[in-house]
């Protein structure tokens, strides 16, 4: 039953059994609840998450205020590339991964994945792969942090928060969305209500709906 559920997961490996077997077989597969913290900052890695189901969201703590801002989202098929490199580097992480909603995930302990780099090439694609994805999502997210008005930062949040939950209507609080984008609520309470004004989303009661 797994098997067949990493074959539609990983479209890209659904060929290679035998490494979707050994990836099953060193893994344990779990459901975590929704907001359960992953993985802490400065904290060794003891497992590598993979999604399969639900979404991870991945943070990096500012040292001066304690205030969050979003990195990257981890979707199904995915992992935290960060987390790969401080585990094979015994590093402590730097970043911090809570689960947005209530996800099934593959918990692969860190002491296997030397064996799937020296057994399985497939496993060498995905990490390159996962790198070259995060990294430019990164790049785009200081892209926008940089270049962006804050209402355009937050008015494309909502549309990518849209599009990875298949759903126009959101359940964020205001104060939720501004320490994702490193704002304030005030701030963030504002700038909804202009783009209610103008027509892009309609708020109500803890529900954002895009239009």
């Amino acid at each position: 039953m797994l098997l067949h559920t990493l074959r539609s997961v990983f479209t890209q490996f659904s060929g290679s059994i035998s490494f979707l077997n050994e990836l099953e077989e060193v893994s344990s597969y779990v459901t975590i609840k929704e907001n359960t913290v992953l993985l802490k900052e400065n904290a060794y890695i003891k497992q590598i998450p993979i999604v399969i189901e639900g979404l991870v969201k991945v943070y990096k703590e500012e040292e001066e205020n304690g205030n969050e801002v979003l990195l990257y989202y981890i979707a199904p098929g995915e992992s935290c590339i960060l987390s790969i490199v401080a585990a094979e580097k015994n590093e402590k992480s730097k970043v911090k991964a809570i689960v947005e909603d209530s996800a099934k995930l593959l918990l692969i302990p860190t002491e296997k994945i030397h064996q799937l780099q020296i057994k399985h090439p497939e496993w060498n694609r995905f990490v390159y792969g996962l790198f070259d994805e995060k990294f430019y999502e990164v790049i785009n997210r200081i892209k926008t942090l940089t270049f962006s008005t804050k209402i355009k930062r937050l008015y494309e949040y909502l549309v990518k928060e849209t599009k990875l939950k298949q759903t126009n209507t959101l359940h964020h609080s205001h104060h939720e969305i501004a320490n994702e984008l490193g704002s304030s609520r005030e701030v963030i309470s504002r700038l909804l209500k202009k783009l209610e004004n103008e027509g892009k989303i309609v708020l109500s009661q803890r529900n954002i709906k895009v239009l």
